[in-house]
């Protein structure tokens, strides 16, 4: 069943509901269902949502402040038969921050999928 529900559409997107999972936007919870059929066909495996990935670890500075760690959460991830780690995101707005976070991303040796 699907649900729309909406709170706080920074970037017009409207935030809704599948199989009681929700999801950012409207194109998010598509390509869920996408990716969910290509699994249950065997094109993809081990279909994971909303992976935290630790850019920079938290720390205290010389002065005791805590600082807080950077993180990045992709949208989805999936191995291919061949063994391939795909990391995506089902972006809408390129915002100052995310490409921060991709460029730090990709300095760790990931690869971020942009659909």
């Amino acid at each position: 069943m699907m649900k729309k529900y909406y709170s706080g559409r920074k970037y017009r997107n409207i935030k809704c509901e599948y199989n009681g999972i929700k999801f950012d936007s409207i194109k998010e919870r598509n390509y869920y269902i996408y990716l969910d059929q290509m699994q249950k066909e065997g094109q993809i495996y081990d279909l994971q949502l909303q992976v935290k990935f630790e850019l920079q670890p938290a720390f205290k500075t010389a002065e005791g402040k805590k600082i807080r760690s950077i993180t990045y959460t992709a949208d989805f991830t999936y191995f291919t038969p061949d063994g391939k780690w795909h990391i995506i995101d089902t972006k809408g707005v390129k915002t100052d921050v995310y490409n921060l976070k991709k460029k730090m991303m990709l300095f760790q040796g990931y690869v971020i999928e942009e659909v």
